[in-house]
């Protein structure tokens, strides 16, 4: 459990540092594409195995990595769309909701992630707890004809997560892991910089100290997120079982949205409405539930 409690206490960092992106008024995509290098950068540090440059695309886990690092920067850049065009709240919940994907997928594909009656109960409230966790009232206004981009963008990230579970279940073992997400994040960051290109932008702006510093506070996180995440799920218990994928990103989604609340509400004075609260409490019980399957 400790790992899970790494990755969401990571992924809780990368709520913090997006928030404090958009008070100083940063640009966050050059940020992001720091991140991403930083990223690649820690995992090579990580890596211990000797590594043959020319043959690594032969790993069964190779074409994984590569889609995993696309699909990273082009959900970014799907939920900057998402919430110029339909708003961030209806974004929000299509971001949150996709956990319900990757739990589907882990108990699909694992044929000892079985679905009890207590982890159905415990699965159908944290999904009742996020959507309530991230809802907030207000004014919706929106093409309906634009509605297929928050589905696009569910589906994207719930994709995400399930190709990473399928990953880790099938190839990334804990000492393939530091490499796996080496070209991961390389990809992503290669991603990005051609999307910098194609938009005519300077990549002069990635040099800028702010840009720099945030990026690699943000790659740290990231990295931190997506190693944990996996580790939780290799993790096996002293009876050498491993812990359900379902209940891995069950209680990791529910616990970095419980605590992203907290610490909006103490560092950055949000406001939260009863109903909120009630997805917190809610929230709690899930994971407690959760975590005696």
């Amino acid at each position: 459990m400790i790992f899970l409690v790494f990755s969401i206490l990571s992924s809780a960092a990368i709520y913090v540092i997006f928030k404090f992106l958009d008070r100083f008024n940063i640009n966050t995509f050059n940020v992001i594409i720091i991140n991403y290098i930083t990223a690649a950068i820690l995992g090579l540090l990580l890596t211990n195995t000797q590594v043959d440059i020319f043959s690594i695309y032969k790993n069964a886990w190779f074409p994984y990595s590569i889609i995993i690092g696309v699909l990273f920067i082009m959900t970014f850049v799907l939920i900057a769309k998402s919430s110029q065009i339909v708003g961030i709240a209806i974004t929000s919940v299509s971001n949150k909701m996709s956990v319900i994907i990757p739990i589907a997928v882990s108990i699909i594909i694992d044929p000892l992630d079985v679905l009890t009656n207590f982890k159905a109960i415990g699965i159908i409230l944290a999904i009742l707890a996020v959507f309530l966790s991230v809802y907030r009232k207000r004014k919706v206004e929106f093409d309906p004809r634009n509605i297929y981009i928050p589905i696009i963008l569910f589906l994207s990230m719930g994709l995400v997560d399930s190709i990473v579970k399928y990953a880790q279940h099938n190839f990334v073992a804990d000492e393939i892991l530091p490499l796996f997400t080496v070209i991961l994040f390389a990809m992503s960051a290669i991603s990005g910089l051609v999307i910098k290109f194609v938009r005519r932008r300077s990549f002069k702006e990635l040099l800028d100290m702010r840009i720099l510093l945030w990026g690699i506070g943000l790659g740290i996180s990231n990295y931190g997120s997506l190693y944990f995440l996996i580790k939780a799920l290799n993790y096996k218990n002293s009876t050498g079982n491993t812990i359900d994928g379902s209940i891995v990103f069950g209680i990791n989604n529910l616990g970095v949205i419980a605590l992203s609340v907290i610490i909006g509400l103490i560092i950055f004075k949000e406001k939260f409405l009863k109903i909120n609260w009630i997805g917190i409490i809610i929230s709690l019980f899930a994971i407690y539930i959760l975590s005696k399957t």
